[in-house]
């Protein structure tokens, strides 16, 4: 269980984040919503500790996370992995390189200098490229990519980090419509297949109501929305996007999430 407690981040005298609470059960997919500036990166980074927390608590299975220091921060962010709107891959690196990287906090640090991996890793990294169709790729630059291709390599090396939770702060902001849905439908199989947590920021609503077992919804750094995606109503949502709502309400809708199987994380490899 997460558990955020009146979580607050103040940058000089603007709240970022202002008093933030709620909880997720495990092997929720939970969308955070609400227009631009509304505080959904900067909540997901406190999460992460990618940014501090100016008041307030993060508990994660009765850890309080706020609290946590070196060896033990780091094995923190690599249970709960980012994905970010612009991939964060060394482009000059392959892309199978990328991928294993998510597998710095369980290697000696000799051995990501010296890119000399386990065989293990590397099965495991070849295995979640394949999950994501993009195994033909693992040798290739990862720059060399397309924006969709690039993302989904960011998605298979937040996997490899075998995280209980996946933060993914404005995956598809950047994509066409296909790789958008190419991107959700990869997040929502690792949440329905794995079991692992998605918390994901999205600025669309369709999205959101497609893809999330929940919304939380943002305004003004403040959590005014919390709940199951029918009871957001079209005049929640006005409110929550203010000038912003037209763009985001009464859009056609997406076509339904690929269900389709995936085989379970190794089993290509060891094919």
């Amino acid at each position: 269980m997460l558990v955020v407690e009146g979580l607050t981040c103040r940058f000089g005298t603007k709240a970022a984040v202002d008093n933030a609470s709620f909880s997720i059960a495990p092997g929720t997919f939970v969308g955070v919503i609400g227009r631009s500036g509304a505080g959904k990166s900067t909540l997901l980074r406190m999460i992460n500790r990618l940014a501090e927390p100016t008041s307030g608590r993060i508990l994660f299975e009765g850890t309080d996370v706020t609290a946590l220091r070196g060896k033990a921060l780091r094995q923190w962010r690599a249970r709960s992995a980012m994905i970010f709107q612009q991939f964060n891959l060394v482009g000059r690196l392959d892309v199978l390189t990328n991928v294993l990287m998510g597998r710095l906090a369980q290697i000696p640090s000799w051995r990501s200098l010296a890119q000399v991996w386990p065989e293990q890793d590397r099965a495991l990294a070849m295995s979640a490229l394949e999950q994501f169709d993009i195994a033909q790729f693992a040798a290739q630059r990862a720059d060399q990519l397309s924006g969709g291709q690039q993302q989904r390599v960011a998605i298979a090396r937040a996997l490899v980090q075998e995280p209980d939770i996946i933060l993914a702060d404005e995956p598809i902001a950047s994509l066409d419509p296909r790789n958008t849905k190419i991107v959700m439908d990869a997040l929502l199989r690792i949440n329905k297949h794995f079991g692992i947590t998605v918390l994901c920021n999205l600025h669309s609503l369709d999205l959101a109501r497609t893809y999330c077992d929940r919304l939380v919804g943002m305004a003004a750094g403040r959590v005014v929305f919390d709940g199951a995606p029918a009871a957001l109503t079209d005049h929640i949502a006005r409110e929550l996007y203010d000038l912003e709502a037209n763009d985001v309400i009464g859009a056609a809708p997406l076509p339904a999430p690929d269900g389709a199987t995936v085989p379970a994380l190794g089993s290509v490899a060891a094919a």
